[in-house]
Protein backbone atom coordinates (compact mmCIF):
# COMPACT_ATOMS: atom_id res chain seq x y z
CA UNK A 1 0.00 0.00 0.00
CA UNK A 2 1.28 3.65 -1.34
CA UNK A 3 0.89 6.67 0.71
CA UNK A 4 1.66 7.44 4.36
CA UNK A 5 -1.73 8.22 5.35
CA UNK A 6 -3.14 5.03 3.63
CA UNK A 7 -0.91 2.71 5.43
CA UNK A 8 -1.56 4.11 8.52
CA UNK A 9 -5.00 4.30 8.24
CA UNK A 10 -4.96 0.81 7.37
CA UNK A 11 -2.51 -0.51 10.27
CA UNK A 12 -4.20 1.41 13.40
CA UNK A 13 -7.28 0.90 12.24
CA UNK A 14 -6.69 -3.08 12.42
CA UNK A 15 -4.91 -3.30 15.41
CA UNK A 16 -7.92 -0.96 17.10
CA UNK A 17 -10.55 -3.85 16.07
CA UNK A 18 -8.20 -7.04 16.24
CA UNK A 19 -9.72 -8.06 19.92
CA UNK A 20 -12.75 -7.62 18.64
CA UNK A 21 -12.70 -9.60 15.09
CA UNK A 22 -10.84 -12.37 16.71
CA UNK A 23 -13.82 -12.44 19.64
CA UNK A 24 -15.91 -13.60 16.34
CA UNK A 25 -14.32 -16.81 16.44
CA UNK A 26 -16.35 -18.84 13.87
CA UNK A 27 -18.46 -16.31 12.44
CA UNK A 28 -15.23 -14.83 11.61
CA UNK A 29 -15.67 -16.89 8.30
CA UNK A 30 -18.67 -14.71 7.30
CA UNK A 31 -17.31 -11.86 7.82
CA UNK A 32 -14.14 -12.40 5.60
CA UNK A 33 -16.12 -13.69 2.90
CA UNK A 34 -18.27 -10.32 3.15
CA UNK A 35 -15.08 -8.52 3.22
CA UNK A 36 -13.55 -10.07 0.44
CA UNK A 37 -17.11 -9.20 -1.41
CA UNK A 38 -16.88 -5.88 -0.49
CA UNK A 39 -13.02 -5.53 -1.63
CA UNK A 40 -14.03 -6.76 -5.19
CA UNK A 41 -17.25 -4.35 -5.46
CA UNK A 42 -15.01 -1.36 -4.44
CA UNK A 43 -11.97 -2.07 -7.13
CA UNK A 44 -14.53 -2.08 -9.62
CA UNK A 45 -16.86 0.90 -8.76
CA UNK A 46 -14.37 3.48 -8.63
CA UNK A 47 -17.14 5.75 -7.88
CA UNK A 48 -17.82 4.42 -4.74
CA UNK A 49 -14.44 4.18 -3.38
CA UNK A 50 -14.64 8.08 -3.83
CA UNK A 51 -17.78 8.33 -2.17
CA UNK A 52 -16.63 6.57 0.87
CA UNK A 53 -13.32 8.55 1.18
CA UNK A 54 -13.89 11.88 -0.05
CA UNK A 55 -12.37 13.82 3.34
CA UNK A 56 -14.93 17.09 2.39
CA UNK A 57 -18.12 14.42 3.21
CA UNK A 58 -19.12 13.91 6.41
CA UNK A 59 -18.69 10.56 8.28
CA UNK A 60 -22.34 10.27 9.13
CA UNK A 61 -23.17 10.62 5.52
CA UNK A 62 -20.41 7.59 4.44
CA UNK A 63 -21.76 5.50 7.03
CA UNK A 64 -25.34 6.17 5.61
CA UNK A 65 -24.19 5.31 2.70
CA UNK A 66 -22.65 1.88 3.86
CA UNK A 67 -25.55 0.93 5.98
CA UNK A 68 -27.72 1.63 2.55
CA UNK A 69 -25.53 -0.87 0.78
CA UNK A 70 -24.52 -3.53 3.24
CA UNK A 71 -26.66 -2.38 6.19
CA UNK A 72 -29.26 -4.94 6.05
CA UNK A 73 -27.44 -8.27 5.70
CA UNK A 74 -23.61 -8.33 6.43
CA UNK A 75 -23.04 -9.09 9.84
CA UNK A 76 -22.44 -6.36 12.45
CA UNK A 77 -18.62 -6.65 12.85
CA UNK A 78 -18.52 -5.65 9.15
CA UNK A 79 -20.55 -3.06 9.13
CA UNK A 80 -18.13 -1.45 11.80
CA UNK A 81 -14.90 -2.44 10.03
CA UNK A 82 -16.00 -0.03 7.36
CA UNK A 83 -17.67 2.51 9.44
CA UNK A 84 -14.25 2.34 11.46
CA UNK A 85 -12.30 2.66 7.50
CA UNK A 86 -14.42 5.49 6.19
CA UNK A 87 -14.02 7.65 9.18
CA UNK A 88 -10.23 7.62 8.23
CA UNK A 89 -7.77 8.90 5.95
CA UNK A 90 -6.42 7.87 2.52
CA UNK A 91 -3.55 8.60 -0.34
CA UNK A 92 -6.23 7.79 -2.57
CA UNK A 93 -9.74 6.45 -2.78
CA UNK A 94 -8.47 2.86 -3.74
CA UNK A 95 -6.53 2.33 -0.98
CA UNK A 96 -9.83 1.44 1.61
CA UNK A 97 -9.81 -1.44 -0.66
CA UNK A 98 -6.66 -2.75 0.14
CA UNK A 99 -7.63 -2.07 3.92
CA UNK A 100 -11.17 -4.16 3.33
CA UNK A 101 -9.03 -6.96 2.20
CA UNK A 102 -6.10 -6.96 5.03
CA UNK A 103 -9.68 -7.41 7.27
CA UNK A 104 -10.67 -9.75 5.31
CA UNK A 105 -7.15 -12.05 5.28
CA UNK A 106 -7.31 -11.52 8.91
CA UNK A 107 -11.20 -12.73 9.60
CA UNK A 108 -9.90 -15.85 7.67
CA UNK A 109 -6.48 -16.40 10.00
CA UNK A 110 -8.91 -15.73 13.04
CA UNK A 111 -11.57 -17.99 12.06
CA UNK A 112 -8.75 -20.63 11.26
CA UNK A 113 -7.27 -20.16 14.46
CA UNK A 114 -10.83 -21.32 16.18
CA UNK A 115 -11.20 -24.02 14.19
CA UNK A 116 -7.64 -25.32 14.98
CA UNK A 117 -6.52 -25.12 11.38
CA UNK A 118 -3.78 -22.28 11.22
CA UNK A 119 -1.02 -24.28 10.47
CA UNK A 120 -2.52 -26.81 8.10
CA UNK A 121 -3.58 -23.94 6.00
CA UNK A 122 -0.18 -22.47 5.87
CA UNK A 123 1.53 -25.24 4.80
CA UNK A 124 -1.27 -25.89 2.42
CA UNK A 125 -0.82 -22.12 0.82
CA UNK A 126 3.16 -23.27 0.53
CA UNK A 127 1.89 -26.73 -1.06
CA UNK A 128 -0.29 -24.65 -3.63
CA UNK A 129 2.32 -22.16 -4.48
CA UNK A 130 5.35 -24.87 -5.32
CA UNK A 131 2.15 -27.11 -7.16
CA UNK A 132 1.65 -23.89 -9.57
CA UNK A 133 5.55 -23.51 -10.17
CA UNK A 134 5.36 -26.23 -11.98
CA UNK A 135 1.62 -24.98 -14.08
CA UNK A 136 2.63 -22.30 -16.24
CA UNK A 137 -0.33 -22.73 -18.30
CA UNK A 138 -2.56 -22.88 -15.19
CA UNK A 139 -0.89 -19.89 -13.40
CA UNK A 140 -1.63 -17.65 -17.01
CA UNK A 141 -4.93 -18.78 -17.23
CA UNK A 142 -5.56 -17.44 -13.12
CA UNK A 143 -3.31 -14.09 -13.91
CA UNK A 144 -5.46 -13.20 -17.44
CA UNK A 145 -7.77 -10.76 -16.20
CA UNK A 146 -9.55 -10.51 -19.02
CA UNK A 147 -10.97 -13.94 -18.72
CA UNK A 148 -14.55 -13.78 -16.72
CA UNK A 149 -14.15 -14.13 -12.85
CA UNK A 150 -16.22 -17.47 -12.59
CA UNK A 151 -14.36 -18.70 -15.59
CA UNK A 152 -10.79 -18.25 -13.77
CA UNK A 153 -13.04 -19.98 -10.25
CA UNK A 154 -14.53 -23.06 -11.90
CA UNK A 155 -10.48 -23.30 -13.94
CA UNK A 156 -8.98 -23.61 -10.22
CA UNK A 157 -11.60 -25.68 -8.78
CA UNK A 158 -11.14 -28.38 -11.35
CA UNK A 159 -7.87 -28.40 -10.44
CA UNK A 160 -8.10 -27.95 -6.51
CA UNK A 161 -10.68 -30.89 -6.33
CA UNK A 162 -8.49 -33.49 -6.55
CA UNK A 163 -6.93 -31.94 -3.39
CA UNK A 164 -8.03 -32.29 -0.23
CA UNK A 165 -7.33 -28.50 1.23
CA UNK A 166 -8.93 -26.94 3.94
CA UNK A 167 -12.34 -24.64 3.72
CA UNK A 168 -9.54 -21.65 4.31
CA UNK A 169 -7.30 -22.65 1.77
CA UNK A 170 -9.98 -23.20 -0.52
CA UNK A 171 -11.47 -19.53 -0.46
CA UNK A 172 -8.57 -17.78 0.03
CA UNK A 173 -6.92 -19.63 -3.53
CA UNK A 174 -10.65 -18.26 -4.81
CA UNK A 175 -10.27 -15.26 -3.73
CA UNK A 176 -6.87 -14.41 -5.61
CA UNK A 177 -8.15 -16.13 -8.67
CA UNK A 178 -11.71 -14.26 -8.24
CA UNK A 179 -10.09 -10.46 -7.87
CA UNK A 180 -6.19 -10.52 -8.91
CA UNK A 181 -6.19 -7.11 -7.74
CA UNK A 182 -3.28 -5.96 -10.21
CA UNK A 183 -1.02 -9.22 -9.09
CA UNK A 184 -0.07 -12.33 -10.50
CA UNK A 185 -1.81 -14.84 -9.00
CA UNK A 186 1.64 -16.77 -7.27
CA UNK A 187 2.43 -13.37 -5.72
CA UNK A 188 -1.03 -13.15 -4.00
CA UNK A 189 -0.36 -16.93 -2.93
CA UNK A 190 3.20 -15.80 -1.41
CA UNK A 191 1.46 -12.67 0.45
CA UNK A 192 -1.26 -15.07 2.11
CA UNK A 193 1.76 -17.29 2.75
CA UNK A 194 4.01 -14.41 4.66
CA UNK A 195 0.63 -13.02 6.28
CA UNK A 196 -0.04 -16.84 7.73
CA UNK A 197 3.45 -16.83 8.97
CA UNK A 198 3.66 -13.40 10.70
CA UNK A 199 0.15 -14.21 12.17
CA UNK A 200 1.79 -17.10 14.00
CA UNK A 201 4.77 -15.31 14.81
CA UNK A 202 7.28 -17.01 12.85
CA UNK A 203 9.90 -15.78 10.37
CA UNK A 204 9.06 -17.13 6.58
CA UNK A 205 12.16 -19.03 5.75
CA UNK A 206 11.66 -19.79 1.95
CA UNK A 207 13.42 -23.17 0.75
CA UNK A 208 13.43 -23.90 -2.91
CA UNK A 209 14.77 -27.36 -4.15
CA UNK A 210 14.35 -29.54 -6.96
CA UNK A 211 12.18 -32.77 -4.93
CA UNK A 212 10.17 -32.09 -1.77
CA UNK A 213 12.19 -32.32 1.48
CA UNK A 214 10.88 -34.60 4.20
CA UNK A 215 9.56 -34.03 7.25
CA UNK A 216 13.53 -34.65 9.29
CA UNK A 217 14.85 -32.14 6.52
CA UNK A 218 12.02 -29.42 7.39
CA UNK A 219 12.41 -29.78 11.71
CA UNK A 220 16.32 -29.44 10.55
CA UNK A 221 16.08 -26.28 9.39
CA UNK A 222 13.51 -25.22 11.51
CA UNK A 223 15.35 -25.90 14.10
CA UNK A 224 18.96 -24.29 12.76
CA UNK A 225 16.98 -21.16 11.74
CA UNK A 226 15.01 -20.92 15.39
CA UNK A 227 18.48 -20.91 16.99
CA UNK A 228 19.96 -18.57 14.41
CA UNK A 229 17.10 -15.67 14.93
CA UNK A 230 16.36 -16.15 18.37
CA UNK A 231 12.72 -16.78 17.54
CA UNK A 232 10.09 -19.49 15.60
CA UNK A 233 10.40 -19.81 12.13
CA UNK A 234 7.94 -21.86 9.36
CA UNK A 235 9.86 -23.45 6.59
CA UNK A 236 8.27 -22.43 3.11
CA UNK A 237 9.37 -25.58 1.20
CA UNK A 238 8.78 -24.69 -2.73
CA UNK A 239 9.84 -27.27 -5.07
CA UNK A 240 11.25 -26.28 -8.32
CA UNK A 241 12.88 -28.56 -10.81
CA UNK A 242 14.39 -25.93 -12.45
CA UNK A 243 16.93 -25.27 -10.29
CA UNK A 244 18.22 -29.50 -10.43
CA UNK A 245 20.01 -29.91 -7.15
CA UNK A 246 20.93 -28.37 -4.27
CA UNK A 247 19.11 -25.83 -2.10
CA UNK A 248 18.20 -21.88 -2.58
CA UNK A 249 17.30 -20.60 1.15
CA UNK A 250 15.32 -16.85 1.44
CA UNK A 251 15.58 -15.14 4.34
CA UNK A 252 13.56 -11.86 4.46
CA UNK A 253 15.75 -10.34 1.62
CA UNK A 254 19.08 -12.05 2.19
CA UNK A 255 19.63 -15.35 -0.17
CA UNK A 256 21.75 -18.16 0.21
CA UNK A 257 21.70 -20.21 -3.13
CA UNK A 258 23.60 -23.11 -3.56
CA UNK A 259 21.73 -24.71 -6.45
CA UNK A 260 23.68 -26.57 -9.21
CA UNK A 261 21.46 -23.59 -11.33
CA UNK A 262 23.21 -20.83 -9.47
CA UNK A 263 26.84 -22.56 -9.56
CA UNK A 264 26.77 -23.54 -13.46
CA UNK A 265 25.83 -19.50 -14.07
CA UNK A 266 28.98 -18.75 -11.43
CA UNK A 267 31.04 -20.84 -13.64
CA UNK A 268 30.00 -19.53 -16.33
CA UNK A 269 30.55 -15.74 -15.14
CA UNK A 270 33.86 -16.81 -14.39
CA UNK A 271 34.82 -18.51 -17.66
CA UNK A 272 33.47 -15.46 -19.56
CA UNK A 273 35.82 -13.07 -16.97
CA UNK A 274 38.83 -14.91 -18.16
CA UNK A 275 38.12 -15.04 -21.56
Amino acid sequence: MRGEASRISDRVSRDELAPKLCSTGKDAWRIGNELFTITNVLDHTVQLERALTDPSRPVDDKIGVLKELIGAQAHPMTLEIMSDLVGRKWSRAAHIANAVEDFGVDAMMYYADAAGVTLRVSVELAELHSALLNLPVLRSKLNDDSVPAKARIDLLNAVLGKTEFNEVTLRLAEHAACNPRNRRYLETIQWLINKFSRHMGESMITVTTASPLNIDQIKRLADVYSAKLDHPVHINSVVDPTVLGGMRIQVGDEVTDNTVVAQLQQLHRTVKAKA
